[in-house]
């Protein structure tokens, strides 16, 4: 949550901007957020509505919505993306750096989700924001935006392996203490078919995000269809071995204050946020694509 509001700064950010926002961050002293969904427009980043148009020579204003925002209302500046008009969809968009206290920025609404996260849905009237505090060039608001989430959609992946391994353990250690009928859970076939499932999905996951994190490290540009694939299979495999650790745990597991019932709320928003796995879906089958278009050409040269 602290990384969105601040990796886009690292990728695109002025010496200047690097200076004077990331070292508070880092150091704990301040909250960062990623102030890029709207109410009608997350996924598809390119139907965008907030605005961004010119006030004086050296300063912008902004006006408009954002929802969904993770430590909305809690941050102390935010990365928002709005149009600016450069071109047509996501080719008019740039990203600016606003800070908590501007005048003219308010939280509308905090919203209450099934796992406690701060999420806050933001208004913008009339906000003005120095050119400088621009990120990357105008127009790049698209590229800044798909550059930090190339990042982060594996981390999403990564927390998922996360909730699915203490899901696994807390299955494993319920199946060999139960009994039932007699002997152990874990003596049963079936208990044991889903201890396999579970055990092949968390390590399919893990070798997924370290492909996407060694890929990145390595200095790949882009990481876009890593990234997808990742935080795609983690997620929806996570959901799938929370839910056969809930059902091993039988009344237990949706008791509230047994662990298994937490990881089952906590997993749910994953599979959304950061793209839902429908996007994630049109990522990949669009980079693999974009791949084959890219071996035509050479092929027809």
């Amino acid at each position: 949550m602290q990384g969105l509001g601040t990796a886009s700064i690292t990728l695109f950010g002025s010496p200047a901007l690097k200076t004077r926002y990331l070292p508070p961050v880092r150091d704990g002293h301040a909250i960062a957020a990623f102030a890029l969904s709207e109410p009608e427009a997350g996924s598809d980043v390119a139907a965008l509505a907030t605005t961004a148009k010119a006030d004086g020579a050296s300063h912008l204003r902004i006006d408009g919505s954002k929802a969904w925002i993770s430590n909305g209302g809690i941050a102390d500046h935010y990365v928002v993306f709005a149009r600016t008009g450069e071109g047509a969809g996501a080719k008019g968009l740039s990203a600016f750096l606003v800070d908590a206290d501007a005048p003219g920025l308010s939280v509308a609404e905090r919203i209450e989700v099934i796992a406690p996260h701060p999420l806050a849905t933001l208004r913008f009237e009339g906000v003005r924001v120095p050119l400088a505090n621009r990120l990357g060039g105008p127009g790049d608001g698209f590229k800044v935006a798909m550059a930090t989430l190339d990042v982060f959609r594996s981390t999403v992946g990564a927390a998922a392996l996360g909730f699915a391994r203490r899901a696994l353990h807390e299955t494993v250690e319920r199946a060999a203490s139960r009994k039932l009928f007699g002997a152990p859970l874990a003596e049963l076939q079936l208990t044991q078919a889903a201890i396999a499932d579970s055990a092949s999905e968390v390590d399919a996951s893990a070798l997924l995000v370290y492909r996407a994190a060694w890929t990145k490290d390595q200095g790949a540009a882009r990481v876009s269809r890593e990234a997808a694939i990742a935080k795609m299979f983690a997620t929806e495999a996570a959901q799938r071995v929370i839910g056969r650790a809930v059902q091993l745990h039988g009344g237990f597991g949706v008791t509230k204050g047994v662990k298994v019932e937490e990881l089952y709320r906590e997993i749910r928003a994953l599979r959304i946020y950061e793209g839902a796995t429908e996007v994630q879906k049109i990522v990949i089958a669009r980079e693999v694509l974009k791949q084959r278009a890219g071996k035509s050409a050479l092929a027809a040269e």
